[in-house]
């Protein structure tokens, strides 16, 4: 099985933004040496616990930190942005780092209505004009527009030896399709999805169109995990996560991610019992055979050619474990 990571760079009670940067560096060094695929980072703009609003930046930081992972955003939120810019800086991270440039693709806002604003005034209307943006953004990077076009003259400079690696991201059938009709790499957010999600990539690869730059579909279905020694301390690790996504919910979840001692002390056992329920639905939480053998099932039903995780705890040392045991697991 082919594993990647996927972070968000969350910010744990207690810590601030900068050492949750630190530990993302951090995160990325480890998933090289443990043999992960590649490592992307979320963008989300002044959303309470995370705490990267500009993934390029941090991808420079990273890629002068390792050497051979491939690196992307998960994903650049194209509606706030011009094509010509994103394929400018996304070419100038090929430069540096040839062959590891991911470029994922995304559609959502990444925070809230008034971050939204001040990012991009038309949001709405860009998000409708996402299909043109993306074709324009594929123009860009291949430097194939037609000769008559106004944009054939220019280049999205530094032109790489290697291209970036377009991906879409989503969760519904808008983006499958996208991914399909301009041919791309996609990625599915299981994690993130309350729909068939299986139906969803099925269409994808069903309806892909071969391009340039991706003869045949490829998928990779991103899912929420934690792992640890017992499926017991997993489910102790898990829970300062959920809780503060439930307090993201409810407009609480600004003071990051709590300690686990301070999630047991904020909601009783039966909470407890009854949020890890509800978030084993979109989750995978449990001892590293136990997490293998779901993590197998999933790969199955999407017929994925790669898993990449997501996992958020209160203290970083055991998110990195939680990669690692997985890691392990994969190797016996």
């Amino acid at each position: 099985m082919k594993l990647s990571i996927l972070d968000q760079s969350p910010i744990a009670y207690g810590k601030n933004a900068h050492e949750a940067l630190q530990a993302s560096m951090e995160l990325a060094k480890a998933g090289e040496q443990l043999g992960y695929a590649r490592y992307w980072i979320a963008e989300h703009h002044d959303f309470s616990g995370l705490s990267c609003s500009a993934p390029e930046v941090m991808l420079g930081y990273i890629g002068a930190h390792t050497e051979k992972i491939r690196l992307g955003a998960g994903a650049v939120l194209l509606p706030h942005y011009k094509p010509y810019r994103v394929a400018e800086t996304y070419n100038l991270l090929a430069t540096l780092f040839p062959g590891r440039i991911d470029l994922g693709i995304g559609r959502a806002p990444g925070g809230s209505a008034e971050a939204t604003m001040a990012l991009s005034e038309n949001f709405l209307e860009n998000v409708r004009k996402m299909p043109n943006a993306i074709k324009q953004l594929l123009q860009f990077l291949h430097h194939d527009f037609p000769p008559e076009d106004l944009f054939s003259k220019i280049k999205a400079s530094p032109v790489p030896e290697i291209a970036p690696v377009p991906w879409i991201l989503g969760t519904s059938h808008k983006s499958a399709v996208l991914a399909a009709e301009y041919g791309t790499a996609y990625a599915f957010g299981h994690f993130m999805s309350d729909k068939l999600g299986p139906e969803i990539v099925a269409s994808y690869k069903k309806q892909f169109r071969s391009s340039k730059t991706q003869e045949v579909p490829e998928t990779i279905i991103a899912v929420s995990i934690i792992c640890a020694e017992t499926t017991e301390k997993a489910e102790q690790l898990a829970l300062p996560g959920i809780l503060w996504k439930k307090q993201n919910s409810e407009g609480r979840g600004d003071r990051g991610i709590p300690s686990i001692e301070e999630a047991q002390k904020l909601i009783s056992s039966d909470q407890q019992t009854k949020l890890l329920h509800e978030a084993r639905r979109k989750m995978v939480i449990g001892s590293p055979s136990v997490v293998i053998e779901e993590l197998n099932k999933l790969q199955e039903i999407y017929e994925a050619d790669e898993m990449m995780i997501v996992t958020i705890t209160d203290r970083y040392e055991d998110r990195i474990r939680s990669y690692e045991l997985l890691a392990n697991e994969i190797r016996k």
